[in-house]
């Protein structure tokens, strides 16, 4: 038996938000209430916060394939050391998830790890390619959760609106990358004007809009649930808010570099501010910190995309998109945007539990009775800087290294076995 006693318990999938005890018996949530238990290992979370074990629906895994940049194992590590005790990773593996042996195989050395619960995304296409639907119906019933050619946009409309027929038959959502990649080609940021003064070519929001427009329209003919990923601009946003209000059936996600950083950044000419989609001028920063705050965008996701070092260290134009992100989420948006009164710590959680849960059908992201004893222990003031020497993640390609960042999950539990190796003094 557990006992994380004395925090202040939060937990959106209930209305819960107060000062309690959470019990855990038999890695299952026992109970939730105000008076003491005896005998027990007892965790005291006071002046900290206690939530439903974190979920990331959009994480890299590399494995198999690029061992080199990150694999299941150090994968769910800095899971886990970031506060998350379900993650759903993405098919752009080698050779990618298009097959049932390739869901299995990450299901086994995610349970050999034993680190967190790893959901898998198969291919929307087969090897990725965006010319013919992969086997779908095999892939979720070997268990992947949704479907996504992540990495790549299905710019296909045909082929984006049969996978939407078949995921409408197994109750799954498609995940698209929103890009048309005829406008971003060769691109390495932001098209605008901090492109323009360093002569860099730039990835124009529109190669995002359209192809969201266009999803969103497949998604309203069929009647199929489209997730977008990594939502960057202010167009785009307001496409997928006038979507809910027509009743399609839409969510969305943010990360947390799109929400806190621009593409000043890459005045720098540091690879890890190159990303895809990339770093956007302040005005849709602040056009995704507004869909996050009115509910347009339901999730924030991490998009952990490891790259060796000597990858990242190449000239910017050759460098890989992509920066790591499980283990600065949840201290990157406290700091930005919960301590600066953005968002409330109800909405941050909901962001991070329940609506993930729901939106992927998984059994996760609440502290009900009953439920798995799935929890993250959050200290909402400890301050601290980040260092690449820090990280659980095979690579270090982030980019908030050297900023001094507040909060931070310091406790992880996954049915009711602690799994992130913190001492009790942090």
């Amino acid at each position: 038996m557990l006992s994380i006693i004395n925090g202040r318990v939060i937990d959106p999938s209930q209305s819960i938000d107060g000062v309690y005890n959470v019990r855990v018996v038999g890695g299952k949530i026992d109970s939730i209430g105000s008076a003491p238990f005896d005998g027990d290992d007892v965790f005291d979370a006071a002046g900290k916060i206690v939530v439903p074990g974190l979920i990331d629906m959009h994480v890299h895994l590399r494995e198999p394939g690029c061992e080199e940049d990150e694999t299941i194992e150090t994968g769910t590590r800095a899971a886990a050391n970031g506060g998350f005790t379900s993650i759903a990773c993405c098919p752009n593996t080698s050779p990618p998830v298009d097959s049932q042996a390739m869901v299995e195989f990450i299901q086994h050395q995610a349970v050999r790890s034993c680190n967190c619960n790893v959901y898998v995304i198969c291919c929307i296409s087969k090897n990725r390619e965006g010319k013919e639907l992969a086997e779908l119906g095999q892939l979720f019933e070997a268990g992947a959760v949704a479907c996504s050619d992540d990495g790549f946009p299905v710019e296909d409309a045909e082929l984006t609106r049969r996978a939407f027929e078949y995921c409408l038959m197994f109750g799954k959502p498609l995940l698209s990358h929103p890009e048309v990649t005829s406008l971003t080609k060769g691109g390495v940021m932001h098209e605008g004007e901090v492109s323009l003064l360093l002569g860099l070519r730039g990835m124009p929001v529109a190669a995002e809009d359209v192809m969201i427009a266009q999803d969103i329209t497949l998604a309203e003919i069929t009647g199929g649930r489209l997730h977008v990923m990594h939502v960057s601009t202010a167009g785009a946003v307001s496409e997928i808010r006038r979507a809910k209000l027509r009743g399609i059936r839409v969510t969305a996600e943010v990360t947390p570099h799109h929400l806190t950083l621009t593409d000043d950044c890459l005045r720098s000419f540091n690879s890890n501010f190159k990303m895809s989609p990339p770093l956007r001028s302040r005005d849709h920063v602040e056009a995704c910190v507004e869909g996050l705050r009115d509910n347009t965008i339901d999730v924030i996701a991490s998009d952990h995309a490891p790259h060796a070092v000597e990858k990242k260290m190449r000239e910017l134009d050759r460098a890989p998109f992509g920066v790591i992100g499980l283990e600065t989420l949840v201290p990157v948006v406290i700091t930005n945007l919960v301590k600066t009164g953005k968002l409330s710590w109800s909405s941050l959680i909901e962001k991070l539990t329940i609506n993930p849960a729901k939106i992927l059908n998984i059994p996760k992201g609440t502290l009900q009775v009953g439920a798995d004893a799935d929890v993250t222990v959050i200290d909402p003031n400890l301050k601290w800087k980040v260092k690449n020497t820090d990280f659980k993640s095979k690579s270090k390609n982030s980019p908030f290294i050297g900023m001094e960042l507040t909060g931070k999950a310091i406790a992880t539990f996954v049915a009711g076995k602690r799994v992130d190796n913190k001492t009790e003094k942090n």
